[in-house]
């Protein structure tokens, strides 16, 4: 006597199977990145900023941060960015957070904090502008390395990254801006 089962039921006992031992997710599904949870926002960056009279930087970097943390009160833990990249001075600068850093110099860059908001000027002679951290752009507090420092931050400056023009008075799109070298273009995404 042959068992009975129809062959036509078989797939279907092993479907019920893998999706009673299943999670409900698939290994191919693609992830979701992790600053979804809990506010956090996320950037990548890669531009220059000059206008000041002496000096050229270039950043690259990105990271995420906390809308909700940002603080102008320096040091708070509370202020939650994690942010970082490469960084050059193209041309020395001689003014600024950033003087002494020669051609060709710089290492890297990561964030010390994330600040509510700063004033900003592109070139030496420009007004006083606001910048605020909110959905479109990022005010940071950062350290600059150069090469030979190691781990001990050469430079602090402040820096805003942007996905939006932060100086329309000025020709350009201004969406990065380094604090005593001005401002720049720069391929940004804010997310």
């Amino acid at each position: 006597m042959r068992p009975f089962a129809p062959v036509s039921l078989l797939p279907l006992l092993g479907l019920a199977l893998a999706l009673a031992c299943s999670d409900g997710t698939n290994p191919t599904d693609a992830s979701r990145p992790a600053f979804d949870a809990g506010g956090q926002s996320g950037f990548s960056l890669n531009g220059e900023a000059s206008g000041f009279p002496t000096g050229e930087v270039r950043l690259t970097g990105g990271g995420s941060f906390d809308l909700s943390t940002a603080s102008n009160t320096v040091p708070t833990e509370a202020a939650a960015a994690s942010t970082s990249g490469s960084f050059s001075c193209i041309e020395p600068v001689d003014q600024g957070p950033l003087t002494g850093c020669a051609k060709d110099r710089g290492v890297r860059w990561d964030t010390v904090q994330l600040l509510a908001s700063t004033g900003f000027k592109c070139t030496g002679s420009d007004a006083l502008k606001p910048a605020t951290t909110d959905a479109h752009t990022a005010v940071l507090l950062a350290d600059f390395y150069r090469a030979g420092d190691g781990n001990n931050e050469s430079f602090t400056a402040q820096i805003i990254v942007a996905d939006r023009d932060i100086a329309p008075d000025i020709p350009g799109v201004q969406n990065l801006w380094v604090q005593g070298v001005g401002c720049g273009t720069a391929n940004v995404h804010l997310h």
